[in-house]
């Protein structure tokens, strides 16, 4: 009779728990969300609508900025490119700061809401800058130098786009996550295809962004330009509110990084006591409610850490709020603190695949403006629409995956995600290499056309040469982010305590920021030791330079990065979460310890 009242306890929990959420989330009014009416693909549609009107927005804007400050506010090209350097490392920056305070003391949901308001600030100034008579550049067609008061609205309104971004990205993509339930079955399928999906809408919004906005900015006005990207964005953002019922909310806890650093005074308080006989007998809170949080089992990496879970005979361990967490943490805790210290060796391997990123929008394109960009006799496309092929290439990868290539690996590897996430990123860094020779390639044989038509002919004009010879390398390039780019996004969010997803998409965009930083510090470096040589390999005019030898460069780079990225890949040890409260198992990670 006892058995059986067990297993009937049991199956009413698992009804239970199949018609309530029971992963920590809350709905709108604060109490336990009903799967059927909150969450998953419902909920994340309005979260994806926003971003691609940011990323439309963001890349209208980034891509052609120097555009704007060198022809219409008049500044020098040395000038205008520190300004949209320290624009881009701003916008890069603050996502570190705007994901901390979601996780800590807003939560996602006030967070992008309020940072999506700021950046509809930033636009409108914008918009403002170019419309209003007093605060135009100037009042004639054409002129030599502008208000002052422009710029500095310009410049204002820049970095209140900057700021916006910092409170978006981080928040946005980590809530659109929070809409599925890890510990169930189908959803956690579905998140897998969130993120694809997320990034399909991504590439929309950067392809509309780099056609349809900079032409409007080139051959209309940069003014109906702003108005079009305000509206949008202002659309989308009563779009998100709109969607409020529907979504799961992750409430804030508190700073994240206060216990890591817990864990990490206990371990160095205790670093003399001897280990215990058996894992088990570390310290754990007795078993939480789903609501209130996720267990996490031991793993066998990183063992001085455990100390911080050894109980003393002094302590009283047996509630969780007896315990003084600065002499002792529990498993959970202490497993946390090994998953942050497990992905900055990821991070750093990232790195490179990061600068060979930002080639794509900055010689890349300086490699299509000297060329022929004719589509037809009366319309040519400008330089920085050809960045639009990465896009594609990444819509065309992530689609393929999603819908070929996961279906059959499922079917051969037995991974509910097909490959590994590390095991994608990897493909992804292979990519990227294969791009870094293609344009390697291309820019030899534009060298030698460069010499044969300008050189021997004394012309100063564009190169016959079809800027469509650059295809291949943004192509490939874009093939190598929907692996890569993805496959990041999903490891930072998915790896990181649950308290830190914010944050852990922020040390995602970090990979690109960082990426950037180390491009130009790279650039500077070369730059100097070849000018040595007698032929700097990246002058001031790029047909005189050797970029095809940069290129070679950043390929053998890549190359030797991805060797050191399988080996710490390969016993890379993913987040293991007990699944359940009935049978407080600890099973072994779904995910292969191998990435080959």
């Amino acid at each position: 009779m006892e058995q059986e009242a067990k297993r009937k306890d049991g199956k009413d929990e698992g009804r239970d728990g199949e018609k309530w959420v029971h992963d920590s989330s809350v709905n709108h009014k604060g109490k336990v969300p009903l799967r059927a009416s909150t969450g998953v693909w419902k909920a994340s549609l309005f979260i994806i609508t926003i971003e691609f009107s940011e990323r439309l927005s963001y890349f209208g804007i980034a891509t052609n900025l120097i555009s704007y400050l060198t022809n219409v506010l008049h500044q020098d090209l040395e000038t205008a490119a520190k300004n949209v350097n320290y624009w881009a490392g701003v916008t890069t920056i603050m996502p570190l700061a705007g994901g901390f305070l979601a996780d800590a003391y807003f939560g996602r949901f006030t967070m992008v809401l309020l940072s999506s308001l700021i950046y509809l600030l930033g636009l409108s100034l914008l918009t403002m800058s170019e419309f209003i008579p007093i605060i135009k550049p100037c009042n004639a067609r054409v002129c030599h130098k502008p208000r002052k008061i422009h710029e500095v609205l310009f410049f204002l309104a820049l970095y209140f786009i900057s700021l916006g971004t910092g409170g978006h990205k981080p928040c946005l993509e980590s809530f659109g996550a929070d809409q599925f339930d890890d510990d169930h079955l189908e959803e956690r399928k579905k998140k897998m295809s969130y993120f694809n999906w997320w990034n399909f809408a991504l590439c929309c919004g950067l392809l509309l962004g780099v056609i349809v906005i900079v032409y409007v900015q080139d051959k209309v006005s940069w003014g109906v330009a702003d108005l079009i990207l305000t509206i949008v964005m202002a659309v989308t953002i009563l779009t998100f509110y709109m969607g409020k019922v529907y979504y799961r909310y992750r409430l804030p806890v508190g700073s994240p990084l206060t216990p890591l650093l817990q864990v990490l005074v206990a371990a160095i308080r205790k670093r003399k006591l001897p280990y215990p006989s058996n894992p088990s007998l570390l310290y754990e809170v007795p078993r939480l409610k789903l609501s209130q949080g996720r267990l996490l089992c031991h793993t066998s990496r990183l063992r001085f850490l455990d100390k911080a879970a050894i109980v003393e005979d002094r302590e009283n361990a047996s509630t969780e709020k007896t315990h003084n967490p600065w002499r002792l943490a529990t498993v959970t805790k202490v497993e946390e603190m090994k998953l942050v210290l497990s992905m900055i060796p990821i991070w750093l391997t990232s790195l490179i695949f990061g600068v060979g990123v930002a080639q794509a929008s900055t010689f890349f394109v300086k490699q299509a403006a000297t060329m022929d960009r004719r589509i037809t006799h009366n319309f040519d496309i400008p330089a920085a629409s050809i960045y639009s092929l990465t896009a594609v290439g990444m819509m065309v990868s992530v689609t393929i995956y999603e819908k070929i290539l996961v279906p059959f690996l499922r079917k051969v590897t037995s991974n509910e995600r097909g490959i590994n996430i590390l095991q994608r990123i990897g493909i992804g860094m292979i990519f990227s290499t294969l791009s870094m020779v293609a344009a390697a390639c291309v820019e030899m044989r534009r060298l030698k056309a460069v010499e044969k038509e300008i050189m021997q002919g004394g012309k100063q004009v564009a190169l016959s040469m079809s800027v469509f010879w650059l295809a291949p390398q943004y192509l490939i390039n874009g093939l190598g982010d929907g692996f890569a780019l993805v496959g990041l996004q999903e490891y930072f969010y998915d790896q990181a305590p649950d308290s830190m997803r914010s944050l852990g998409i922020a040390f995602y965009l970090s990979v690109i920021g960082v990426g950037s930083f180390l491009s130009s510090f790279l650039i500077i470096i070369v730059d100097h030791i070849t000018r040595k040589g007698g032929k700097s390999w990246i002058g001031k005019d790029l047909n005189m330079s050797r970029l095809d030898n940069f290129y070679w460069m950043l390929a053998a780079l890549n190359l030797l990065n991805f060797c050191a990225y399988i080996f710490l890949a390969r016993s890379y040890t993913y987040k293991n979460v007990e699944r359940g409260i009935l049978v407080p198992d600890c099973p072994k990670s779904d995910e292969a310890d191998l990435i080959v």
